[in-house]
């Protein structure tokens, strides 16, 4: 059993899997602090820091200054900004990673591609033409 095991784990699938996975995380707190804390003061400033979170409803019709007091009261709370700030968010993250794997993908193809192949050089007659001129030059001759 301890060899079927062993056997298990040493296959390529699971350890490409395993790599994708730590790479994966790894890739997350990249594309995670590129958004926080570059992209989003960005637009920060053209919308000027409108921050959508604080809106919400309380479904019990009590009032709060704020989302964190009405959950700490224990109120039912509607939280349309958190999901719409969750929503624009994912938006943005999505186009940072479409960015990345387009320009990963460009590069991979460049990569990829043959190197120029070098122009014929011409050579002169082939034995063919040789063969046939000669011939030629017979029947004429």
């Amino acid at each position: 059993m301890i060899n079927e095991f062993k056997d298990f784990i040493a296959k390529g699938n699971v350890m490409d899997m395993a790599v994708g996975i730590i790479v994966g995380a790894a890739f997350t707190a990249i594309v995670t602090s590129l958004v926080g804390d570059i992209i989003n003061p960005i637009i920060a400033l053209f919308t000027g820091g409108i921050d959508f979170s604080g809106w919400f409803y309380t479904l019990d019709g009590s009032e709060h200054p704020s989302l964190d007091v009405a959950k700490e009261a224990g109120a039912p709370v509607f939280a349309v900004g958190s999901f719409l700030m969750a929503v624009i968010n994912f938006l943005i993250i999505a186009f940072v990673v479409f960015l990345l794997v387009k320009m990963v993908n460009r590069v991979k193809s460049a990569a990829e591609k043959p190197d120029e192949v070098a122009p014929e050089v011409d050579t002169g007659p082939s034995e063919l033409d040789v063969l046939l001129e000669i011939r030629d030059a017979l029947k004429r001759g």
